[in-house]
């Protein structure tokens, strides 16, 4: 079995910034880059990556996203389809 691709967290960012953002940080059309908060959602993400790249299903990796956002952020309306899309492009990242 080959090594698993290397993750680049720049390419992470970028995708949980236009894709999932559950908090509402970025406003709208702004940059995420270079902002106090970059880092914030780089632990689930990479998470949801490693999961990928070990095999787990986008819908695993959906879910995981969902029960970060419900469960250990709190929050009380959680997009699925948002989540879903996020999975979907990390694992179209990694598949790349």
């Amino acid at each position: 079995m080959p090594d698993p691709k290397p993750l680049d967290l720049s390419r992470l960012r970028a995708i949980g910034w236009s894709t999932w953002d559950p908090i509402g940080l970025r406003e709208p059309g702004a940059d995420w880059c270079d902002q106090p908060f970059t880092d914030e959602y780089d632990s689930y993400l990479i998470e949801a990556a490693s999961g990928l790249g070990d095999g787990w299903s986008v819908e695993k990796a959906r879910d995981y996203l969902l029960s970060i956002a419900s469960d250990h952020m709190g929050l009380p309306q959680v997009s699925r389809d948002t989540a879903e899309a996020t999975a979907k492009a990390i694992a179209d990242y990694l598949h790349e």
